[in-house]
């Protein structure tokens, strides 16, 4: 029986909270450290299932962990277990995790071969991997699928991976790093166009960089990759979370709550403000903090000729997908209606449904679109039972639960527990009444 979490809403909160280390910038920087033989030390990692699920498959595979504290760990990659990456333990945990797919460019690059289980994870559609595995093989990689286990093997050729100029067909977040991390030891020179360039990624290629990488290009969709024969250590701090970040604000507009976001990383926030002002949410960028004063309520606003506001999303620097339904929870006690149109996953707007039996006025068109009609505070919403279909949806009704009337029970919260460390606690501390059950 897994966990749930019991809310009673309605408590105004108020402080201070420290946003966690960025999930999607973990995954890649802790698989960047199979690239060398030398020591990395990383830190501002978070602690949630996911990032630790990661680390102990890399310590499976030879990698020495020294996890010094909860947000610092150090990683050695000189006798990887090249055997244990082939094996049926390897593949059932693998298989457990999404982000064991980005193990799988530093593999193909330092030691010739790798193996990609087929893709879990969220219940929010189809992920692909073409863009991952038609890149390596645009770097010379053979590509086999063994339909027997479900695997994806890739082998370099004899004479490793050669650079060459490549077109993505999508820039997803997960391929370009992928790619990035194979091209950083190919001999020559790779360009990928078309490639993603959200912070995480920018981060990933400054890593590289500093450990002797040579990548130019980064934050553009234009990526320049000069091969060197090897990579050495490095020390590396992770961005805090602008998913979390963007959730705080969610919820201290959604509660009337004064928060203060310490340490937001603001200026790798890019257009997330924007958007939560266009709600009509205050919100002061002091120096590096983010401080929401307690609003009685928010408006949202038109566009310039009077048409009601879309908000979607959009590869980097636009909308990040990630956030789409924290907006359209808040929208659901704003004055005012908006349309959210999710481009990117057909089932991540699913779980309206709870909302709405909690008395949000919520039309969904599409697997695709919704349209919010704000409740402008005339009604609370109101507490039920319902459960997280995945890791953003679970804590948007988490939000919906702690400014909802009476008592909700969300269940399945090992989904939010894969991307938010210690939510309930953090929570607490600001006056939420929230417990694990």
């Amino acid at each position: 029986m897994s966990s749930a979490f019991e809310v009673r809403g309605g408590n105004r909160l108020k402080g201070e909270i420290i946003p966690q280390g960025a999930k999607n910038e973990a995954l890649q920087i802790i698989s960047a450290v199979m690239l060398t033989a030398e020591k990395v030390t990383i830190h501002n990692i978070p602690d949630i299932v996911d990032v630790n699920l990661l680390i102990e498959l890399l310590g499976d595979a030879g990698v020495k962990v020294n996890r010094i504290s909860r947000d610092k760990c150090e990683f050695q990659a000189d006798n990887i277990d090249l055997v244990y990456l082939q094996s049926a333990d390897f593949k059932k945990k693998s298989g457990r995790l999404r982000g064991s797919v980005m193990i799988a460019g530093p593999l193909l690059a330092r030691f010739g071969k790798a193996l990609i289980p087929k893709p879990g994870g969220d219940k929010i559609g189809r992920r692909r991997l073409d863009t991952h595995i038609i890149g390596f093989e645009k770097l010379g990689a053979r590509f086999i699928y063994d339909a027997d286990d479900n695997y994806f093997r890739l082998e370099a050729p004899a004479g490793g991976l050669k650079g060459t100029y490549m077109l993505l067909d999508e820039p997803s977040v997960t391929g370009t790093a992928n790619i990035v991390m194979a091209a950083v030891l190919a001999q020559g020179t790779t360009t990928i166009y078309n490639a993603a360039c959200e912070p995480y990624l920018q981060q990933l290629c400054k890593m590289l960089n500093s450990m002797g990488a040579r990548i130019s290009g980064v934050g553009s969709n234009l990526l320049t990759i000069e091969g060197v024969a090897t990579l050495g250590g490095c020390q590396h701090s992770m961005l805090p979370d602008m998913i979390e970040i963007g959730s705080f604000i969610g919820l201290a507009a959604m509660t009337q709550s004064e928060l203060t976001i310490k340490n937001a990383g603001v200026e790798s926030l890019g257009i997330i403000p924007d958007k939560f002002r266009s709600l009509g949410i205050q919100l002061e960028i002091r120096g590096n903090d983010i401080y929401i004063p307690s609003q009685e309520s928010y408006e949202i606003q038109t566009f310039l000729d009077g048409s009601i506001l879309t908000i979607s999303d959009h590869p980097w620097p636009g909308f990040t997908p990630d956030l789409l339904s924290i907006v359209l929870v808040v929208a659901t006690q704003a004055k005012g209606s908006v349309m959210i149109h999710q481009k990117m996953f057909e089932s991540r707007l699913f779980f309206v449904d709870k909302l709405i039996d909690m008395g949000a006025q919520i039309v969904l068109c599409d697997p695709h679109r919704a349209v919010v009609i704000g409740l402008g505070r005339q009604h609370q919403l109101r507490g039920i039972t319902m459960s997280s279909p995945d890791i953003r949806a679970g804590v948007s009704l988490l939000i919906a639960a702690l400014s909802a009337e009476g008592k909700s029970t969300i269940q399945n919260i090992d989904q939010i527990d894969r991307g938010y460390q210690y939510i309930d606690e953090r929570l607490r501390n600001l006056g939420a009444d929230i417990k694990r059950i």
